[in-house]
């Protein structure tokens, strides 16, 4: 039996854990939005400028955009066959996921100290 580990592996890991990390992240957020909808402005943001509900909101958003960029790093390997598409619509990904991360974060910063 060989030691050598296919590639695939700790991508496969990786998107496993992500997964798992988002479930009490999800299940703390979908309440807590939806209690926060229903109040007015004010209370929203009192919630927002929590600093749980902020660790908390960047925990899932990093993690969020972590694993939707391993998701669609899959898709993309298996059902694109251009080489150099393939390359392109991988580099578009990883820069997208960055961008968009780092955006959410700073959204939550932003109304954290306001």
């Amino acid at each position: 039996m060989s030691s050598i580990k296919s590639p695939g592996v700790g991508h496969w890991k990786l998107q496993r854990i992500s997964a798992i990390a988002m479930i009490p992240l999800v299940a703390w957020f979908v309440p807590s939005l939806l209690f926060s909808l229903t109040g007015d402005y004010t209370e929203a943001l009192t919630w927002f400028q929590n600093p749980f509900n902020s660790t908390g909101l960047f925990l899932l958003f990093g993690t969020l955009f972590f694993h939707a960029s391993l998701g669609l790093q899959v898709v993309i390997e298996d059902y694109i066959h251009n080489e150099g598409l393939k390359i392109a619509s991988l580099i578009l990904i990883k820069l997208l996921s960055v961008l968009l991360g780092v955006l959410s974060l700073l959204c939550v910063l932003k109304i954290y100290l306001s």
